[in-house]
């Protein structure tokens, strides 16, 4: 087996600097995340959301980015999920970005809110059949007995709604809204590219140099 101490890479393939870079963080990580998808890295709109429980234990997961634009990063989920509940005690969480094949990380911080049920019904009934009626059949977080539950949920349910489920009360959109970005960009030798912008009272971003 391979030594962990001895996994090594070296980091060349491109550079960050604040006069390349936009003033602005979300025409940045726009851009960013443009080229991701341009590259065809591996879900590039996978995104890790990490959360603290009321007893200060965190927690995380992969989401999926479904929006950004000035109000903020946006996803959807079922809210009585354990990231739901520790969601409603602690509004505060933190995204973050890595397309390993680019080299880049991007970090997010900020307060979250739920979104309008009429953004949550918009995007419910834009996706596939199946993914609808699993809304409905799986109990996110719960502890269950098998899959069969699962496959007994989805048969009742689609049963029961046919091609029309409506959106679950419990199933809808969260959106984050950034205070903090971070950019992080591998440079070769370990001296990494790193910017930070941070909201400031009058509502503009403070872009600083993080040392690597």
């Amino acid at each position: 087996m391979t030594s962990l101490a001895d996994l090594r890479k070296s980091y060349e393939r491109a550079e960050l600097s604040e006069d390349a870079s936009h003033a602005d963080p979300l025409r940045q990580f726009e851009q960013w995340l443009q080229e991701a998808i341009s590259s065809e890295v591996p879900e590039p709109n996978a995104m890790t959301l990490a959360t603290v429980a009321s007893d200060l234990r965190p927690s995380t997961r992969v989401v999926l980015i479904k929006g950004f634009d000035e109000r903020g990063i946006t996803w959807f989920t079922n809210y009585e999920s354990r990231k739901g509940h520790e969601l409603a005690g602690n509004p505060y969480a933190a995204l973050q970005f890595h397309w390993v094949e680019l080299e880049r990380v991007v970090r997010i911080e900020g307060q979250v809110e739920k979104v309008s049920d009429m953004e949550s019904d918009e995007y419910f009934h834009s996706r596939p059949l199946d993914s609808r009626i699993g809304a409905w059949a799986s109990p996110q977080s719960q502890v269950i007995s098998g899959r069969s539950v699962l496959v007994a949920n989805a048969a009742r349910y689609g049963a029961k709604f046919l091609l029309q489920p409506p959106r679950p009360p419990h199933w809808g959109g969260y959106r984050l809204q950034p205070d903090s970005w971070q950019f992080w960009q591998g440079r070769k030798s370990r001296l990494h590219d790193r910017l930070r912008y941070t909201l400031t009272p009058g509502k503009s971003w403070l872009r600083e140099r993080l040392a690597p």
